[in-house]
C-alpha cells in the first residue's frame, strides 16, 4: 500500500457570507455502473437545499431536505432502498447536527420509516436525549407522530439480490458496489450557521443490531460553527475508530483548508487501519471540500457564487 491512498480530491471556494451546500452518495470500489444516476439523485439533492439556502432558510433545514430527497431514492442505501441485515430486515441509521449550539440528534437500528433523517430532526428538537437504538427509536418515532413503514415497500429488488449475494459468500458489503451508499450533505447558511446529516442502511448481511458510524456524532457526523461540518461515508468500524468527522473538524478548527482537511483524515484512516471511505467537508467560511481513496464516491455542490458542480 502507498503511503497516500486518496484518489481523489476536489474544492470550491466562497467568500465570508455566502451560502453552500455539498452532497454525497456514498463511497465504494465497486463498477461504477449507476454513476449517472447516482450522480443525478445528488444534484438533485443539491438543487433542494440550494433553494432553501437562496431563500434565507437555514442550513439544518437544507441537509435535512437533501438527505430526505435521497432516502426517497431507492439507488441508494438509505431509506427506501437500504440494504438488508442478517435477517433480511431492514435496520436504519441517521443523525444531524448543526453547528451554532452543538445540537444533534441520532437514531440507530431503527426499524422501517420513511425518513430516519427527520426522526433525528426530531430528537434534534427534542433535545432531551442525542441518540435512540432500535425498539426505543422506534417508540420515540411513533410518539412524535411519524408512521413505520412496511418492509416490503422498502426492499427493492436490487437490495434483496445484494442481500442473496452477499449471504452467498459468507460475507457483508456496501448495497452498492457503485457509489451508491450512505448519504449525506453539509451546508452553510448567509448567517454562518453549518450543518451535517447522514443517513444508511449500513451494510449488506450485517449482524442483526450492528451500528456504524453515520449516527455517530463525531465518527460520521458534525458540526461546529467555529470550525466546520462534515459527513463521512465508508467502512463504519474504522470510521468511529478514527472519529472521522470530529478529526476533520479539528483540522478545520485549525484553518486547514478543507480539501487539506478532507485528504489529511482519509490518509490517515488509510494508514492506520487500511479503510476506506470518503469525507465531504464545509468551513466556517464557506468553503468546500471532499476526498476518497475509493472508485467511486457521487457527489454534487451549489453555492451562493455559482459553484453548481457535480462528479463522481
Amino acid at each position: 500500500m502507498s503511503d497516500d491512498r486518496t484518489k481523489v480530491s476536489a474544492s470550491w471556494g466562497a467568500d465570508a457570507g455566502t451560502w453552500a451546500v455539498l452532497v454525497h452518495g456514498g463511497a465504494g470500489d465497486g463498477a461504477v455502473i449507476h454513476a449517472a444516476r447516482h450522480v443525478a439523485g445528488c444534484r438533485a439533492a443539491a438543487d433542494t437545499a440550494a433553494e432553501v439556502l437562496r431563500a434565507g432558510g437555514t442550513a439544518l433545514d437544507a441537509v435535512e431536505r437533501a438527505v430526505a430527497l435521497l432516502e426517497d431514492d431507492p439507488s441508494f442505501n438509505a431509506g427506501t432502498g437500504a440494504c438488508l441485515n442478517a435477517d433480511g430486515r431492514i435496520e436504519l441509521d441517521a443523525a444531524i447536527m448543526e453547528g451554532s449550539k452543538l445540537r444533534a440528534g441520532a437514531v440507530c437500528a431503527l426499524p422501517p420509516f420513511a425518513h430516519p433523517i427527520a426522526i433525528a430532526r426530531a430528537v434534534l428538537e427534542d433535545r432531551r436525549h442525542v441518540l435512540y437504538a432500535a425498539s426505543g427509536a422506534e417508540r420515540f418515532a411513533v410518539d412524535h407522530g411519524f408512521t413505520p413503514a412496511s418492509p416490503e415497500a422498502m426492499t427493492t429488488e436490487w437490495a434483496r439480490e445484494q442481500w442473496t449475494r452477499a449471504r452467498a459468500k459468507a460475507a457483508g458489503g456496501e448495497s452498492s458496489g457503485a457509489g451508491g451508499g450512505t448519504v449525506g450533505a453539509v451546508a452553510r447558511d448567509a448567517r454562518g450557521t453549518v450543518a451535517a446529516a447522514t443517513s444508511t442502511g449500513g451494510r449488506v448481511n450485517k449482524s442483526a443490531g450492528r451500528v456504524g458510524d453515520s449516527p455517530i456524532v463525531g465518527a460520521g457526523t458534525y458540526a461546529d460553527d467555529d470550525a466546520g461540518a462534515c459527513s463521512a461515508t465508508g467502512e463504519g468500524e474504522a470510521v468511529i475508530r478514527v472519529c472521522l468527522a470530529k478529526s476533520a473538524i479539528e483540522l478545520l478548527r485549525g484553518r486547514a483548508h478543507p480539501e487539506e482537511a478532507a485528504r489529511t483524515v482519509i490518509r490517515m484512516m488509510g494508514q492506520r487501519l487500511e479503510a476506506a471511505g470518503g469525507v465531504i467537508l464545509v468551513d466556517r467560511f464557506g468553503r468546500l471540500g471532499l476526498a476518497r481513496n475509493t472508485n467511486a464516491m457521487t457527489w454534487a455542490a451549489a453555492g451562493e457564487l455559482g459553484n453548481d458542480l457535480a462528479g463522481t
